[in-house]
């Protein structure tokens, strides 16, 4: 087991790579502990969870809204939960937000910790205090920066889940290595096929040199004030594709897939900008199309465009972009909408 630690404003935050569900008691506290988790966990995984009260949510994008919160809000009144409560979110990183959002307003604000199931949770969502749900089709429009008391990454529950998920949780970890970490991209490049078959070896140390890299950054940069931005590497393109799947598909499309289209959108916006070599866009995309993530940006701009327009990182017309300037080595620029927008309408169609 590696810990790592992110000493947030308001508490000292331990994330656990290698730590067993089954070692959650260890961690609790001696007051009232209430679990938050979804139906598929929950069956897969309850009848090892400590013997407490559990809220129950469903599954998907579609529930990560505030009136899932004001129903678990609801269920934690009707349990007698008070200030001294803790909650618990066992799951990937929609039971992570959740639970992260609803512990951090319920009586204005109550400890939490995270058992996260998922390896996009893992590397991502359980990670650096975020916690929020989404507004209309729009993501993590709403929420707060808090960090749990404790995350428990436990790299033995990554076995039920699909392939898909895998790689959407492989993908945002090629980005912490994109943005901080060459060794590391070589490294996911000698051993892209165990990873896809969760060798617990290399995904242990996948987890763990993620984690490492998320809460350092974060530990210098909580409210994502600069050094943290560069954390959204791909993502203002990636949240616009998701937005459109959501919005005209209804489909779950992915974080992670959505973020490797918007990795290799950015990798382009870096090369024509004179700052990323060819090469290493190509070596981009060779790894994230082995890895099983979509590499073709088979979308229309105008659509791109409209969504992106909502992106969190705006500032009046101009927003916060991250660039590579070579393969683990970003940086981030302030540029127009306009000028994103005509390179919007290069690349797409």
């Amino acid at each position: 087991m590696k810990t790592f630690q992110v000493k947030g404003e308001n508490r000292l935050s331990s994330i656990h790579v290698g730590e067993r569900l089954e070692n959650l008691k260890n961690y609790l506290p001696g007051t009232q502990v209430v679990i938050i988790t979804d139906v598929n966990i929950k069956k897969e995984y309850g009848d090892i969870f400590p013997d407490v009260p559990v809220i129950t949510i469903g599954t998907g994008e579609k529930i990560k809204t505030l009136e899932t919160v004001e129903s678990i809000l609801k269920q934690l009144i009707d349990l007698s939960c008070d200030r001294s409560s803790f909650i618990v979110g066992i799951g990937g990183g929609i039971v992570c937000d959740i639970t992260g959002f609803a512990a951090s307003i319920f009586m204005r604000g109550v400890k939490f910790g995270f058992v996260s199931t998922s390896l996009l949770s893992q590397v991502d969502a359980s990670v650096g205090g975020k916690n929020g749900v989404n507004l209309a089709s729009f993501k993590n429009m709403v929420g707060v920066f808090n960090q749990p008391e404790f995350v428990i990454c436990d790299i033995h529950l990554l076995k039920t889940l699909p392939k898909e998920e895998i790689s959407n949780g492989l993908a945002e970890i090629v980005k912490h290595a994109l943005i901080k970490d060459a060794a590391m991209f070589d490294f996911i490049e000698q051993n892209r096929e165990n990873a896809l078959h969760l060798d617990y070896d290399t995904i242990f140390k996948l987890v763990a040199d993620s984690v490492d890299i998320k809460s350092r950054v974060v530990q210098q940069d909580e409210k994502e004030a600069g050094e943290r931005r560069k954390l959204n590497f791909g993502h203002t393109i990636g949240h616009a594709i998701e937005k459109i799947e959501r919005t005209h598909t209804s489909k779950d499309y992915g974080h992670g897939r959505a973020v490797s289209m918007g990795m290799i959108a950015a990798a382009l916006f870096s090369r024509e900008k004179g700052l990323l070599a060819q090469k290493d866009t190509l070596r981009i995309s060779c790894l994230l199309k082995d890895l099983n993530l979509p590499t073709e940006l088979d979308y229309k701009a105008r659509d791109i465009i409209s969504a992106a327009g909502k992106d969190k990182k705006k500032q009046g017309a101009d927003l916060f972009y991250v660039f590579l300037e070579s393969i683990g080595k970003a940086r981030v620029e302030k540029i127009s909408f306009n000028q994103m927008n005509d390179f919007i309408q290069t690349i797409f169609k």
